[in-house]
């Protein structure tokens, strides 16, 4: 499909900065082929009233590292300034990573990420790492001078919040995003982009969720930061998504496929647990096992294997995530939705506001 086609205009003050206090009180948007009304404004505290007894929520439960890194090449008496953001661990050593800028960074140099003097010639706390790799789009893969978990603390430590470019763009990281970018559900160290669907979610609306009769069911999916990406094909046919490591259990897979024969609907938390759940669910519905990578691309004509309603933010113009929402509820009825979300001041993206979308059993 042409691109152009998910195209739609979005003022910039829409963008949110900052999540909603508390949390579960960000405006829900319900997209309902079947409801009257069609769209209905809500708040995210309504969720339990919306689902029924025996429906089984899917959270991501992955965590998001400090993944952004900033250090420096020395080459000879030039020092330039390199940042990167980690998106995919390929060993104990070794990450995928966006750095910038990655023109002039050749195979076999160098970088040193830490606390860099005013010179720059002195570090202290540092992280060495080599390129051994170059891809496309800036991306490299680099060999780290740690390995297993004492990378992991180097990482920690000398890492930033990894804020999404549209909102680093226009405020600094601060202490409030340590704790506002990791859902309630955070547990498993990988990913470097938080499942922000999950961050709407507080004690007391899993209470009231488990009060309904509605249970939560964990997988894993370490989002990657190609989830930034533009999408800059101008088909979705050439466009290539970034793999990303997931995880659905055993017990996982056993329960959603008891819940659906008991006539209980699959509620996927956030296009992440969706596209996870998707990647290990086979042709005839059932859900199995799974671990390892998924590129899954979700556009209109897929044909959705295991879930029935998606929870999920509003996603930007273009981008593979309002693609795969048209896939789930219709191009043209999440057009009419996000014209009516804009027009009514709902805010967008990591830190905005939801919406609860019912898939329309026609839609391919």
């Amino acid at each position: 499909m042409r691109v152009d086609l998910f195209d739609f205009e979005l003022p910039e003050d829409r963008i949110a900065l900052r999540p909603a206090e508390p949390r579960d009180s960000a405006r829900l948007l319900a997209v309902d082929p079947a409801g009257a009304p069609e769209l209905d404004d809500r708040i995210v505290r309504d969720l339990p009233r919306m689902l029924r007894s025996g429906d089984v929520l899917v959270v991501n439960d992955t965590r998001v590292i400090p993944a952004r890194l900033d250090g420096v090449r020395v080459r000879g008496d030039a020092v330039a300034r390199i940042e990167a953001t980690l998106h995919k661990r390929e060993g104990e050593d070794r990450w995928r990573a966006f750095v910038r800028p990655a023109k002039k960074l050749k195979v076999g140099e160098r970088i040193r990420f830490g606390e860099a003097s005013e010179s720059m010639a002195c570090l202290l706390g540092s992280l060495d790492a080599e390129v051994l790799d170059k891809g496309d789009g800036g991306e490299v893969l680099l060999g780290f001078a740690f390995t297993g978990p004492a990378l992991d603390d180097a990482i920690m430590r000398l890492g930033h919040m990894p804020l999404p470019p549209y909102i680093a763009s226009k405020r600094g990281e601060d202490a409030r995003d340590i704790a506002d970018y990791q859902t309630l559900f955070a547990d498993k160290l990988g990913a470097v982009a938080a499942p922000t669907a999950g961050l709407h979610f507080t004690p007391a609306l899993i209470d009231a969720l488990g009060a309904r009769g509605v249970t939560i069911e964990r997988v894993t999916l370490h989002v990657g930061a190609g989830t930034f990406l533009p999408v800059k094909a101008e088909d979705t046919e050439a466009h290539r998504m970034h793999a990303e490591f997931g995880v659905v259990p055993e017990s996982v897979a056993r329960a959603l496929n008891e819940a659906r024969a008991r006539g209980g609907r699959i509620v996927c938390v956030g296009t992440t647990s969706l596209r996870i759940l998707e990647s290990a669910t086979m042709p005839d519905g059932v859900v199995e096992a799974f671990a390892g990578d998924t590129s899954i691309f979700i556009t209109p004509g897929y044909r959705f294997r295991a879930v029935d309603i998606l929870l999920t933010n509003f996603h930007l113009p273009k981008s593979t995530l309002f693609m795969l929402v048209s896939a789930f509820s219709g191009l043209d009825r999440m057009k009419r939705a996000y014209a009516h979300a804009i027009a009514s001041g709902y805010r967008f993206y990591s830190y905005g506001d939801a919406c609860l979308l019912f898939r329309e059993r026609s839609v391919a």
